[in-house]
């Protein structure tokens, strides 16, 4: 019954709540031309932080090895990031956060579905394997979300009485996901001794390329940087957890109900490095 249940969960918010939520956010963020290359960096070293650890399978182990690597990228930017940040510097600066997750929503998004698809594609024709990606929920709300918010369609919205039916109804088709997400996590999450090695050596791998991505903002954004209140979004952001629908993307990929748990698990054992990351900022930087 409980097994059911989660499923049924898991398919509510893959396939229903999260592309509604993704498309708000697309629809409603502010992309300024200046944010622009921040998103590419990060889009860059989201794909790089993928590709690298796909290196280091051997180190992280065979056993996972078809699905470990995608756990090297993205970062939960709305659920553990944002709060964690706000919390001290106050919601006025959120948005350094969630720049960074528009360059999450196109890798969780459109490039991890079209990678998902083609690995189960086989011999599938390009024609059909073209179908597959470009009826995926996500991507079409990838599309929508972009394209109205470039035709400024939000702020025209914004301006009329309607504004307020829109943000309400999107706030309680949205608001279920976070819980969701955590029974199914929660549910997944079966730490065995045996997957321990696997999941230490892949949150290390994990641990020092995103290190690797805040000595980049030092190096390309040392303005930015110079900025401790944007300092702190990116030793906060970048030391989170893989995005929590990430494991739900992958889930064709899955072939046994281990391959659930070891998701969860890196995910669980990752946020106890976000809160200890958290606790330094807190009583050394602030």
């Amino acid at each position: 019954m409980l097994h059911r249940t989660k499923e049924g969960a898991n398919n509510i918010v893959f396939n229903v709540l999260f592309p509604i939520l993704i498309f708000n956010i697309l629809l409603t963020s502010k992309i300024e031309s200046s944010a622009i290359l921040i998103v590419v960096y990060v889009f860059i070293a989201f794909v790089l932080t993928m590709f690298i650890g796909k290196l280091f399978t051997k180190f992280t182990g065979e056993r996972f090895s078809h699905i470990s690597y995608f756990m090297l990228t993205t970062c939960e930017g709305g659920n553990v990031a944002l709060p964690l940040y706000t919390s001290i510097v106050g919601v006025a600066y959120a948005s350094n956060t969630v720049i960074f997750d528009l360059a999450g929503t196109l890798i969780a998004f459109v490039l991890i579905p079209i990678m998902v698809a083609k690995l189960n594609a086989g011999q599938t024709s390009p024609k059909e394997l073209a179908k597959t990606i470009f009826t995926n929920s996500f991507v079409i709300a990838v599309i929508l979300g972009l394209g109205l918010n470039l035709l400024g369609v939000y702020n025209m919205l914004a301006q009329t009485p309607f504004i307020d039916v829109y943000t309400n109804t999107i706030n309680m088709i949205t608001g279920p996901i976070i819980g969701m997400i955590l029974f199914i996590i929660g549910y997944n999450l079966k730490i065995n001794m045996d997957t321990l090695g696997s999941l230490l050596k892949l949150l290390i791998v994990r641990i020092v390329l995103f290190a690797f991505v805040i000595v980049g903002f030092f190096v390309f954004f040392p303005h930015l940087m110079a900025d401790k209140i944007y300092m702190l979004a990116v030793l906060i952001y970048f030391m989170c957890p893989t995005g929590f629908a990430l494991p739900m993307q992958i889930s064709p990929l899955f072939k046994s109900e281990e391959d659930n748990s070891y998701t969860a698990a890196l995910i669980s054992l990752n946020m106890v490095v976000t809160l200890i990351v958290y606790t330094v900022i807190v009583i050394f930087i602030v």
